[in-house]
């Protein structure tokens, strides 16, 4: 590796700090130790026991695992979903014609913008699931049930690169940025087995489903908690991280086309 790559890795590395520094300092601002506990963690908590509560109902313990498992780590999507809002606000506020101007790439700006939604939502899917897991019966293989956290991280990873490419898509349209990200977010959690197995679905939409991040990530902490042959989740678990980054390079392709284009036609300044 030349001195001119490492020193442009360096800085590009230095720009994500920079944009995650800045993601935290926004996320402070918005809550307090207080307000994200009783408010969001509270609000967490309710909503993955009202999916296994509908196992309870049901009778049926293999089903509350099954919800409180999959209801668990899809938190992690609502977390990653913020990066197509918070990507649209740059462009609300004025500061993309600087980003555009800058020396380096917006995509790495952006990556790191609101990275800090994985970090966050690690903490908030692993305490649900490690809390909730004893309150409703539900067994877990201690202490391999502590590398499901890494395993969540993985799956924030994916969502957030996922979420990424749909962020660059609304620049376009900013004004749709909330219905595309809920769109986006629910359609994960209907289709990549959080709620029903991915055989319920037909068989256009489970092979779908294999492109989409959470599916595999989701297999793979489940085959952890069951305690399955290291092989399988090692299997699942390379599956996400390599879609992840498929659809990392797809975001860096998405906003190089938008800078292009806006270039082109000088309406970068403008949104909609």
């Amino acid at each position: 590796m030349s001195m001119s790559s490492r020193g442009g890795a360096a800085v590009h590395v230095r720009v994500v700090r920079g944009a995650l520094v800045t993601g935290f300092a926004d996320f402070r601002a918005l809550y307090t130790v207080r307000s994200w506990t009783l408010g969001w963690m509270s609000r967490v908590l309710c909503q993955v026991s009202f999916f296994a509560l509908a196992g309870r109902l049901l009778a049926d313990e293999e089903a509350t695992r099954f919800l409180l498992i999959g209801n668990a780590v899809s938190i992690m999507v609502l977390e990653a979903s913020v990066v197509v809002a918070s990507t649209a606000w740059e462009r609300a506020s004025g500061t993309l014609p600087l980003l555009v101007a800058a020396p380096v790439h917006p995509a790495f700006v952006f990556f790191g913008r609101s990275l800090f939604g994985v970090a966050v939502g690690t903490v908030s899917s692993s305490v649900a699931l490690l809390a909730l897991a004893p309150l409703f019966g539900v067994a877990l293989p201690w202490p391999a049930a502590v590398l499901v956290v890494p395993l969540i991280t993985l799956v924030g990873f994916a969502c957030y690169c996922f979420f990424l490419v749909l962020a660059g898509l609304a620049l376009r349209a900013t004004h749709l940025r909330n219905l595309v990200s809920n769109v986006a977010a629910l359609g994960l959690i209907a289709f990549c087995g959080v709620q029903v197995p991915l055989v319920f679905w037909p068989s256009w939409i489970q092979a779908v489903a294999g492109f989409l991040p959470l599916t595999h990530g989701l297999q793979a902490v489940r085959l952890l908690l069951d305690s399955a042959g290291a092989g399988q989740v090692v299997a699942a678990t390379a599956l996400e991280l390599l879609i992840g980054v498929g659809w990392l390079v797809i975001a860096v392709l998405t906003f190089r086309g938008f800078v292009e284009s806006g270039r082109r036609d000088g309406s970068i300044e403008f949104a909609d």
